[in-house]
């Protein structure tokens, strides 16, 4: 598949004004939020019209790329093996995450000095109480469930992800079985992905104006003033996600035999979309198309990306931990080493359905906090003037996180053509014989 080019296209003229644009749009929404909070406040819209833009093309996407990719494949064993090993990794990457949010909360203790009572916290609980009553339907049971769509076309139209990408693998395993006389409906899939990549590179021209009116919605609705005195939290979880990119995903890349920052600099104007809308799934077409571009094989992306959205949250997990922390500690709850690796265990549960429901991290978390009986739920009132603000950190650390899955899946699976990216992404020894990486092409790519 040859799709039109996008932004930051390898094959394309290099193009350096997106990300400019993306980022003049967010200061100059702060400057409007921050001066005309009102006016500010309604230009919500243009963020949410963007957001809807990308969602509407997300399950087309997903669905012709994978089944596209798994019919010139035709093998169950190696989409297995490729889905086995994202899980893998998607289970200690995140477990890391959930750590190392546990130590630092630990550590600088950002809840300490608040004191938050019952009585305090009641005139704000009808704030929390739509969160709470969401996650009490929030279950693992419930989750694994919903991955199987009601009907076929259900899936489409309420745009779940794992629904989406549970009828591609079917129906791409279906057409590698039926050999040449699948060609033809291939063919016309193939087609179709080229069309819906060329609708996203025209709907990404707008990612300045979406940027601009979420920016200034934000800063319009909770002002610069709700940040003073959560500061603390909000430094810590951005101290912590960064730690965790430039460490932790450091030390994964150069094992790889990857650059972090090239990385980095490969995907930065679809990091500032991400900055811009505080949502990862903004960008998810454009990381399927550049992963593919720069030499991961179609099936691994197809399969790692949609599923990485669900299973593999870095900054979702780190954020859980941290928040938890903080309500205990605001609160004056004393929580031993074991009922925090408690807590942690039951996150590693709830976290993997963050990404399923609208509000998702609140309510994971809510879920999280209503299942342990530990920590007061309506201290999630403490922190829900704030949380809009730690998003961005979240989506981006999700965002960074999936990128690099990605990668090394691919390189894991011997699927990664390191030729089609030179010296872009990797080190000259980090190549991938380009006759490996053709086994796992598809017959029109």
């Amino acid at each position: 598949m040859n799709p039109a080019p996008l932004p930051g296209d390898l094959s394309a003229p290099r193009r350096n004004t997106l990300y400019l644009q993306v980022l003049v749009a967010i200061l100059l929404g702060v400057l409007v939020g921050y001066v005309w909070p009102e006016f500010g406040a309604k230009l919500k819209p243009l963020g949410d019209a963007f957001i809807k833009l990308v969602r509407m093309l997300v399950a087309p996407i997903i669905f012709t790329t994978v089944v596209v990719g798994l019919a010139g494949m035709g093998d169950l064993k190696k989409v297995g093996r490729v889905g086995l090993k994202a899980i893998f990794y998607f289970e200690a990457v995140t477990t890391f995450a959930l750590l190392i949010g546990l130590v630092v909360a630990n550590v600088f203790k950002p809840g300490e000095g608040f004191h938050a009572t019952a009585a305090s916290l009641g005139a704000k609980a009808h704030e929390v109480a739509s969160y709470a009553t969401a996650a009490q339907a929030l279950s693992t049971v419930d989750f694994l469930l919903k991955i199987i769509p009601n009907t076929f076309v259900g899936a489409f139209v309420e745009g779940e992800i794992l629904q989406v990408l549970l009828l591609a693998i079917l129906f791409g395993l279906a057409l590698g079985l039926l050999g040449e006389h699948a060609r033809p409906v291939t063919n016309l899939l193939n087609e179709l992905a080229r069309v819906l990549f060329g609708i996203v590179g025209i709907v990404v021209r707008a990612a300045p104006i979406a940027a601009f009116g979420a920016m200034a919605f934000t800063i319009g609705s909770y002002g610069l003033r709700t940040l003073a005195s959560l500061a603390a939290l909000m430094a810590c979880v951005y101290l912590t996600c960064g730690v965790f990119v430039l460490v932790g995903l450091g030390l994964i890349t150069r094992a790889g035999g990857f650059s972090l920052w090239k990385i980095l600099k490969l995907i930065r104007e679809e990091l500032f979309i991400v900055l811009g809308t505080s949502s990862s799934e903004s960008a998810l077409p454009l990381l399927m198309e550049k992963m593919e571009r720069i030499g991961c094989a179609r099936p691994v992306v197809g399969i790692v990306v949609p599923a990485g959205y669900s299973f593999n949250l870095d900054g979702t997990c780190i954020y859980l931990t941290m928040a938890a922390l903080f309500i205990a500690q605001a609160t004056d709850t004393p929580l031993s080493l074991a009922q925090q690796l408690g807590l942690l265990a039951v996150l590693l549960l709830t976290s993997k359905g963050a990404a399923a429901v609208t509000g998702g991290g609140f309510i994971t978390l809510a879920a999280t906090l209503s299942a342990t009986s530990q920590v007061p739920v309506a201290g999630l009132a403490l922190i829900l003037g704030v949380d809009r603000f730690m998003s961005e950190a979240r989506a981006i650390t999700n965002f960074i996180g999936n990128t690099v899955a990605t990668l090394v899946v691919a390189k894991w699976e011997g699927a990664f053509d390191a030729t089609k990216a030179g010296k872009i992404l990797t080190k000259p020894s980090a190549a991938i014989s380009p006759a490996i990486s053709a086994r796992w092409r598809n017959p029109g790519g």
